[in-house]
């Protein structure tokens, strides 16, 4: 199926402080026919160039990782919402777990390998791709759930203020939802407040 296949236009930033790892990335996108690749090689003012260049992923290269640039590269990390792979030279579990929380969605030790750079980036996209879906459906369902339990509320003020039964309260909210156009939520909500107001 051809939308696995990660598109070739992509914009990627390469965050690199050694120019020869850095050429080494570069060889591996473009040998993968991506040609639309930055590489800065200062890891300071990054967050304006990311603002400027808006990259579709990061790749961010770490020979020996210290704990301020890890720390540095986490706080950018959970401000963007890009699919970032990381090479690292050496690593411990506390660092792999902070990757992972800071939503690096490829973090690989030792295997900074031209052939390697392209599958990688490809499975950060993709790893990106499933967690962004799964956060929208979280959301989704957390929204669903809190419109149900306005709705509930709703028509419970209702049942209580006009005597109306379960049925004819919901008929009522699902009417006025329609005759104003807008969603039954807006609209239950809107009971909710008011009868705030009123008690």
């Amino acid at each position: 199926m051809s939308t696995s296949r990660i598109s070739a236009d992509l914009t990627i930033l390469v965050i690199d402080e050694n120019a020869i790892r850095a050429s080494i990335i570069e060889a591996g996108l473009t040998e993968a026919g991506h040609c639309n690749v930055t590489v800065i090689h200062e890891v300071q003012g990054v967050a304006r160039l990311i603002e400027t260049l808006s990259p579709d992923v990061i790749i961010i290269d770490i020979e020996n990782p210290n704990r301020d640039m890890m720390e540095h590269m986490f706080q950018l990390t959970r401000t963007i919402s890009r699919p970032i792979a990381m090479f690292v030279d050496r690593s411990d579990t506390a660092a792999i777990e902070a990757a992972v929380d800071a939503g690096v969605s490829a973090y690989v030790v030792d295997g900074l390998k031209k052939e390697r750079v392209k599958p990688i980036l490809d499975m950060a996209v993709s790893r990106f791709n499933a967690f962004s879906r799964l956060q929208r459906e979280l959301a989704e369902a957390k929204t669903a759930l809190e419109e149900r339990k306005v709705i509930e509320r709703a028509k419970g003020i209702l049942m209580k203020m006009r005597g109306l039964s379960e049925e004819q309260a919901f008929a009522l909210l699902r009417q006025t939802a329609m005759n104003e156009k807008k969603k039954l939520a807006d609209i239950a909500q809107s009971v909710v407040t008011a009868a705030g107001l009123l008690l």
